[in-house]
């Protein structure tokens, strides 16, 4: 399989489409490792993942300094919403004290950023006791947007908090909430499941549910408007496949036919501050309807940052007259230096459809 340099993508070679209708060219050899699935999702293109990557915003400032976990955008406003665990060091209104960084990875605390297309930052929000912020989604209402994330964090064997439902909000800059906000409604799709995130196919208004049952991990696809009616009749529901067993995971997305789920860790450096390690960022697509790992692609995508963590995978319309053009965005977190310990995002993009 071809590296993703992050040079010029060959988007203008072929013709980009969503494709509701049609079968998927695959393009590649399926691989081994699939899960199982069972569903009836009509077919679409894929984004094809040996495609370089084009790069959209290099080392932009969040609100607060620890790493990027995830985003999503607001394609009708042009909005980017990040999500980072809320930074040591920082009071929030009501509370009596500060809190380590540590304290509040275990308590599951958030910080959501608003940022137009432009990388400026437009807004700000906190969660507190939500969880790690592993994935978000945003879907756009009027000039703003409600977010979905995971929410009611339990702390795991690592002291690490993680979602154990589902919950969605309206933004409102300046915000703090708390799972027992009247400002939220909790969903519970998979009821004593763990690990609960979501990701919003924007071209057709479903959303992804990633959760694990009994140490298995799943993924269930649902008709948005029936999800938020607590209507929970996946159009289509996998177990993870084996070859995503060992690699850290990072996010995901969903488009059409296919799940998207990145995975990979930051680069190492001696303690002379030379690298000691290259990229193993993978993209991987898999068809719904059957669990098949379709593509596995290793991006080379800001190889050139330093520290360089993958964190999370959106799919952006840059155009909402267009929804055929549409891009899969992946994240990195990175810092200038070894020295210079702040993090800051960047954003590369496939955009070719097979």
């Amino acid at each position: 399989m071809s590296a993703d340099t992050g040079r010029p993508s060959r988007r203008q070679i072929l013709k980009r489409a969503v494709g509701l209708g049609g079968a998927a060219l695959l393009g590649s050899a399926v691989l081994a490792g699939a899960g199982s699935a069972a569903a009836a999702v009509a077919s679409s293109k894929r984004f094809d993942l040996t495609d370089a990557s084009d790069e959209w915003f290099r080392e932009i400032l969040l609100q607060d300094v620890r790493i990027l976990q995830s985003f999503s955008f607001d394609n009708t406003n042009k909005h980017l919403y990040t999500v980072q665990l809320v930074q040591a060091g920082r009071q929030l209104p009501g509370e009596s004290r500060t809190y380590t960084g540590t304290e509040r990875e275990t308590n599951g605390d958030l910080c959501v950023t608003r940022l137009d297309w432009q990388g400026y930052i437009i807004g700000r929000m906190y969660l507190r006791g939500f969880g790690h912020g592993v994935s978000i989604a945003a879907e756009p209402s009027g000039n703003s947007a409600y977010l979905w994330t995971e929410t009611n964090a339990l702390a795991d064997s690592q002291n690490v908090g993680y979602g154990t439902k589902i919950a969605r909000f309206k933004f409102t800059n300046g915000a703090v909430l708390t799972p027992d906000s009247q400002l939220i409604s909790i969903f519970d799709p998979v009821p004593g499941s763990d690990h609960n995130t979501v990701a919003i196919d924007p071209v057709n208004n479903r959303i992804a549910h990633r959760h694990r049952v009994g140490g298995t991990w799943k993924y269930s696809l649902y008709d948005l408007a029936a999800f938020k009616a607590r209507t929970f009749t996946p159009l289509a529901t996998l177990t993870q496949p084996a070859v995503l067993t060992g690699p850290t995971f990072q996010g995901y997305a969903s488009l059409g036919q296919y799940l998207y789920t990145l995975d990979g860790t930051a680069y190492t450096y001696d303690s002379a501050g030379n690298r000691t390690s290259e990229s193993n960022t993978y993209v991987t697509s898999i068809d719904w309807n059957t669990g098949t790992v379709v593509q596995r692609s290793l991006s080379k995508a800001g190889e050139s940052l330093y520290y360089r963590e993958p964190e999370g995978l959106a799919v952006q319309i840059p155009d909402t007259a267009d929804p055929a053009a549409v891009r899969l965005h992946i994240g990195f977190g990175s810092q200038e230096s070894k020295a210079l310990t702040d993090k800051k995002a960047s954003f590369y993009y496939k955009d070719l459809l097979v």
